[in-house]
């Protein structure tokens, strides 16, 4: 079932998120949480998007702008969410209207039933992320979660038989790369503010090592370099302290040290291998990869220390690469082999039970979530090659998220 819903885009003020609360039957207000503007809401658009966010349906949404760039990324990008549609005007609940405003900022205004319901100038670090940002607000407005278009993206990419280290927005767009070592690569994982990468190389030593990089500066400085494998860096959401699998013991184990990497604290202690290491949203907890059984299965522990216990995601006998949900706790998103290949599977504490959420053809591994807590980025490898997708973990819609002409890309990190 499709809710009509009509959005045009004209950037005007400044850009915020919105946080809709429901006042005296059916009354709302979305505030700007960085200006504390107000826009009063109709009652007839918080029920489209009430009714979308139950998942019984998608928003159709229209996009208009007399600039036809601006148009296409906007269409773009809505046709990326799992929550909405692109359809024409005479079909949309709600239009969005975008237009240049200058150099590095659009008007946006949302329209519906042809009554304007908000206008906003929203600036960017160019037009291409003011119009990206007037989407993620546009998003919040209507759907009242979170958007993720302005979003961005730390991967590796292989080019001509090199891998490296890189960055861009979610549309891979202003990509750029962020090393030039000509070693192997993996494992990139964000700062909460994006201002800091975490990944592993095996540049100058030949053996894997952590490394940081400050987006800022450029400078690089090792975390990680023990004797043996050092790998699957990652920040607490606090951004204090770096979990991560060290072999310095004889066998790979779980740490966690300061946000240095210095003065590394043991957490597991046996023979089996533990890695891949994900903060619960609160930083209470790590979720990781281990195979006491024999074959990798997901496990949980305090992140101050003490007995591991396995999630019981029961949905295959190979279970890695968990991934936290940083909105929704009782998620966890993993890699399952399933029906032969590799599958994205999530866990749900509170259900106490698993989900396969892909069907794609050999290899879909590596997932990491986004920050509305619903939808994912994973690589698809298939005939030899690497390519990331979004995945909507509600309508389970898969989209590619730049051509095969790029090369390959993989192990992706995201951060708003």
């Amino acid at each position: 079932m499709i809710y009509q819903v009509d959005l045009r885009l004209r950037f005007t003020q400044p850009f915020g998120y919105f946080f809709c609360m429901r006042l005296f039957y059916y009354f709302c207000l979305c505030i700007t949480s960085s200006l504390g503007l107000t826009v009063a809401a109709t009652a007839e658009l918080i029920d489209a998007g009430e009714v979308t966010r139950q998942g019984a349906g998608r928003l159709a949404i229209a996009v208009t702008s007399s600039d036809a760039s601006l148009a296409k990324l906007a269409r773009r990008a809505f046709g990326l969410h799992g929550g909405c549609t692109v359809t024409p005007a005479s079909k949309a609940a709600f239009t969005i209207e975008i237009e240049r405003a200058s150099e590095s900022s659009v008007t946006l205004v949302i329209s519906s039933a042809g009554q304007e319901q908000l206008r906003r100038t929203v600036p960017g670090s160019d037009l291409q992320n003011a119009t990206l940002r007037a989407c993620d607000m546009a998003v919040e407005a209507t759907l009242h979660i979170p958007g993720f278009f302005a979003g961005k993206l730390a991967f590796v990419g292989k080019q001509r038989g090199v891998s490296e280290l890189y960055t861009s927005d979610l549309l891979f767009g202003r990509v750029r790369s962020l090393t030039a070592d000509r070693a192997l690569i993996t494992g990139p994982s964000w700062s909460a503010d994006g201002t800091k990468l975490l990944y592993t190389t095996y540049y100058k030593t030949g053996r894997p090592d952590i490394y940081r990089i400050d987006l800022n500066s450029g400078l690089k400085k090792p975390v990680a370099t023990y004797k043996g494998t050092n790998s699957g860096g990652a920040f607490s959401p606090d951004g204090r302290s770096i979990a991560m699998s060290l072999f310095a013991s004889g066998s790979a184990e779980i740490y966690v040290g300061d946000v240095t990497g210095r003065n590394p604290r043991r957490l597991t202690k046996n023979k089996s291998l533990e890695t891949s290491p994900t903060w619960s949203p609160d930083g209470r907890r790590l979720a990781f990869t281990s195979d006491a059984r024999g074959k990798p299965q997901i496990y949980q522990i305090s992140a101050t220390g003490g007995p591991m216990r396995r999630i019981p995601t029961n949905v295959s006998s190979h279970c890695s690469e968990p991934a936290w949900n940083p909105l929704k706790e009782n998620l966890i998103a993993f890699t399952a082999a399933v029906s032969g290949g590799f599958q994205i599977c999530v866990y749900d504490f509170k259900a106490g039970k698993s989900q396969v959420l892909t069907a794609v053809s050999q290899s879909a591994v590596e997932p990491t979530w986004l920050n509305d807590g619903r939808h994912l980025v994973f690589t698809q490898r298939q005939k030899g090659r690497a390519r990331l997708m979004l995945l909507d973990s509600e309508t389970k819609k898969v989209s590619a998220l730049h051509s095969p002409e790029f090369g390959d890309a993989l192990s992706a990190s995201f951060v708003y």
